[in-house]
């Protein structure tokens, strides 16, 4: 099944706002000076870019994604301090050494040749300056999505395959450092940035998922009425639903940085 990635929207109802937590301390773990110039690769609806740029005074930040949708969404967005641009991770539509910083959030694990996409990266970062990334802790704690995917596996065996925590086994601590170092990075360090996934109540959970952006959501749409109810309401009873409504459950990304040698 291939993931979709159609709609800026929906991904941001989905993942963005996670993101967005995550990418607070990530960006703060960077320790920028102000006034530089920023890539950010595969910005999706561009929440990243927008941490960037209310917390850090860049002198400009290049959103990057594939999806002309996702670079609309980030395009309303952002202000001025934003140039969004329509590319490919493996061929940026940026020049050598054009940029200080370039970085990339819950993107590297889906990218087909993830160790191209940190040469193009490196490609446009000046000499000694930085590339730096999150992902998701798919098959560590993910909880959020750990739950979904055991219990679409559970009802649906032939989904394991799909289970984001069997296709991206690698993307922790060592799995980073390893892509990092083979890629020529120097200097390298990880972090992870633990958050809570904190939901007001089910539907806040569930209708997400009918968003139709990325894995499960894909996956969610994928499924005849019958089945997509009984996901549903298994879901709800194996969720951590508090006495007020809300889902609280914890997640983590795995962060990783490294400097360009040329």
């Amino acid at each position: 099944m291939k993931d979709s990635w159609q709609s800026g929207d929906a991904y941001d109802n989905y993942m963005g706002r996670w993101s967005r937590l995550v990418a607070v301390s990530f960006s703060d773990w960077l320790t920028p000076s102000s006034g530089l110039q920023w890539a950010d690769i595969g910005c999706g609806s561009g929440a990243l870019s927008e941490v960037i740029i209310n917390k850090h005074n860049p002198e400009i930040v290049f959103p990057i994604d594939q999806s002309e949708s996702f670079v609309k969404t980030a395009r309303k967005r952002l202000g001025n301090l934003s140039d969004c641009k329509v590319g490919n991770a493996l061929s940026l539509p940026l020049k050598d050494s054009s940029v200080d910083i370039a970085v990339s959030g819950l993107v590297l694990n889906f990218i087909p040749d993830p160790e191209g996409a940190l040469a193009e990266m490196k490609r446009v970062t000046i000499n000694h300056g930085s590339v730096a990334v999150y992902v998701w802790d798919y098959a560590g704690k993910m909880d959020f999505l750990h739950l979904f995917w055991d219990i679409a596996v559970e009802l649906d065996p032939e989904a394991s395959d799909l289970h984001e925590g069997h296709r991206f086994p690698e993307t922790n601590e060592d799995g980073l450092r390893r892509i990092f170092k083979t890629s020529g990075l120097v200097d390298i360090e990880t972090t992870p940035i633990e958050i809570t996934t904190n939901f007001r109540d089910f539907d806040d959970y569930w209708h997400p998922f009918l968003g139709g952006q990325g894995p499960a959501p894909t996956y969610v749409l994928s499924l005849d009425i019958p089945a997509r109810e009984k996901l549903k309401d298994t879901l709800f009873t194996r969720l951590p639903i508090q006495a007020d409504g809300s889902i609280p459950m914890p997640a983590r990304a795995w962060a990783a940085k490294g400097i360009v040698t040329k």
